[in-house]
């Protein structure tokens, strides 16, 4: 049998939630777009189970040392078997401004490959103050926004206009960009061929 020209590309994913999955799938599909024609067939697999957080990391560096740890952690349990590995988590982030401290909720996607390893993130989203100070809490406990089940916080804060799907598409895109900054652009063949 004839080795296809284009085999495509595989994309284990260290997640199994779906609309993570659609999300690292619509990233790689909207950078490879306009980059390489024709289309590159692309499947993105899921590889692990350990989606659960009890706590959300309370820093980007937190954040994205997980989903880091995480990506090299499939690409040491399955060699060269992909040609990407990716890890996307959601963390929230504490910036001080004018002396007080306001509350961001972003995703951050690492994407490693053979030509290296880079880190993306999504827009932030600031917690409104009524919920971190309690008052949209019931009988003084922190409202938290969103569930998993109906798209998770950015959801809820976005009214369903931002959800865990468009912001690991949206991280997963600039960490490419960034991993491919210069190498497409000089070789139009590029390294999916």
């Amino acid at each position: 049998m004839a080795e296809r020209e284009h085999p495509g590309l595989e994309v284990a994913a260290a997640t199994v939630l779906p609309d993570k999955l659609l999300g690292v799938r619509h990233g790689f599909l909207r950078f490879l777009r306009h980059r390489v024609s024709p289309a590159v067939p692309l499947a993105v697999v899921p590889r692990d189970h350990s989606d659960e957080l009890e706590v959300l990391p309370m820093t980007a560096e937190h954040t994205v040392q997980r989903a880091l740890h995480r990506a090299r952690a499939l690409k040491e349990e399955l060699g060269e078997t992909y040609s990407f590995y990716v890890a996307c988590e959601e963390g929230l982030e504490v910036v001080e401004i004018d002396g007080n401290p306001q509350h961001f909720v972003r995703s951050w996607s690492v994407v490693l490959s053979s030509v290296g390893e880079a880190v993306g993130g999504s827009s932030a989203i600031q917690l409104p103050e009524r919920l971190l100070n309690g008052s949209e809490g019931v009988d003084g406990i922190l409202a938290v926004p969103g569930t998993r089940r109906e798209g998770g916080m950015l959801s809820s804060l976005t009214a369903g206009v931002e959800t865990r799907r468009e912001a690991a598409a949206d991280s997963t895109f600039n960490a490419l960009s960034s991993l491919f900054y210069g190498m497409l652009e000089s070789r139009p063949d590029g390294p999916f061929r």
